[in-house]
């Protein structure tokens, strides 16, 4: 019988819950001195900010530790390795398997065309990894990246999807029942492409792991270019130029809320220059949630980096209640003003005129486009007596809807 992992079963999980809500009780204490104090004497003591920078970084490990436990949770573990884990959507035929893990141990290439139905598209480019081999590839980058949790995904056959958007709706209107129907102006449509690129890892593997029979070959690849693809995709999807990459949505020209074209992202000002309004700064976060409009916001989250957090975790509403709130179960998020946060770290950090906080339906604004197909070229000659396996997969990213995310700029206005 397969074991069953549970998310709100994890341990580690919810130790790191308990302890980040013990520590955020404690930091709220410290904050409430540290703002009594500082309406008192108009500022407050060396010690007791450091109290409260202290607990508040407690604070941000406990968080961290949580998500790294769920984020563990949620990796999937290929059928076969022992531990019970659910097997991919689509599984190689055994001939298939057998000769991927010839290829993969000893380089013998023979018969991985013919019997396995795998394919090298060029004598350079390696060969087509199982299709058990690429779902784990990415489920585990599905679990390892913050924007393809919160994104859409599609995977594609062509190296550029192209997708038709409706940049101005149909004409509608009323007339009565016998009068003339005059013709309405058509939807205005654009063409967006959202090319896809390379992008690789090269682990390394010795010849004797190689050769264990305990160690599942697969599953090692899996997770060997997990952590190199994510860190790369994270950070082309929030700032990548486009070229030779995904385009990150603060790579898009922006414009004052209400002002923007199609093709801009609107933004609203945070009230002062490379920081928060001294005065009533929630009511600039709650600009940024209205600024969507309705249909965005049951599903909108925000998104900045941990630094951002610290900053924004002081704060609280003209009832004195923190806007911020921790996550109150294993598998949830912490939320700011009642909508989930996402923690991205390659977010830029406050500072004159950065887009450092984004907030809106990020499934309906953003786009990931994978290209069906990794490919692995084994090389047991550049770095002996090491084996290095060569492996690209092709991603693309962008914009696909410019009404669902907006952004905060840091300046006066």
């Amino acid at each position: 019988m397969k074991e069953t992992k549970t998310v709100s079963g994890h341990p580690e999980a919810r130790a790191a819950m308990h302890e980040m809500m013990a520590a955020f009780e404690a930091f709220k204490g410290a904050n409430d001195a540290r703002l009594d104090e500082i309406e008192k004497k108009a500022s407050a003591d060396a010690l007791l900010e450091e109290k409260v920078a202290r607990i508040d970084q407690a604070v941000a490990q406990a968080q961290a530790r949580m998500d790294r436990a769920l984020s563990e949770s949620r990796r999937p573990i290929l059928s076969g390795s022992g531990l019970g884990a659910e097997p991919p959507a689509v599984v190689a035929a055994p001939e298939a398997k057998a000769a991927w893990d010839g290829y993969m141990k000893s380089g013998a290439s023979h018969g991985l065309e013919l019997k396995a139905g795998l394919s090298s598209a060029s004598n350079s480019a390696g060969y087509v990894v199982p299709p058990e081999t690429e779902r784990a590839i990415e489920r585990r980058l599905m679990a390892g990246s913050p924007m393809r949790e919160i994104a859409t995904v599609r995977t594609v056959g062509s190296g550029v999807f192209r997708k038709p958007v409706s940049t101005a709706g149909l004409q509608a209107g009323w007339v009565a029942e016998t009068a003339a129907r005059p013709e309405t102006d058509p939807a205005t449509l654009a063409l967006l492409e959202f090319s896809s690129a390379d992008l690789y890892a090269c682990p390394a593997a010795t010849q004797s792991l190689l050769d264990d029979a305990l160690i599942d070959l697969d599953e090692w690849l899996a997770a060997e270019v997990e952590d190199a693809f994510a860190a790369q995709e994270t950070a082309a999807f929030v700032s990548g130029d486009g070229v030779n990459k995904p385009k990150g949505f603060l790579a898009y020209d922006t414009a004052t809320e209400g002002t923007q074209t199609w093709g801009q992202i609107g933004t609203v000002a945070s009230g002062a220059a490379g920081g928060f309004a001294s005065a009533s700064p929630v009511d600039r976060l709650i600009d940024l949630i209205y600024a969507p409009k309705a249909q965005y916001r049951p599903n909108g989250r925000f998104v900045m980096n941990r630094r951002t957090v610290s900053a924004v975790r002081k704060f609280k509403d003209a009832d004195g209640n923190y806007v911020w709130s921790p996550a109150t179960r294993p598998g949830e998020t912490a939320s700011l003003l009642g909508y989930p946060v996402t923690e991205i770290e390659t977010m830029p950090d406050v500072a004159a005129n950065s887009l450092s906080i984004a907030f809106g339906d990020f499934a309906r604004g953003y786009l990931i486009v994978d290209r069906a197909g990794v490919r692995v070229l084994r090389d047991p000659y550049s770095a002996k007596p090491y084996v290095l396996f060569y492996t690209t997969k092709r991603v693309g990213g962008g914009v696909q809807n410019f009404d669902a995310i907006k952004l905060m700029k840091f300046a006066a206005s």
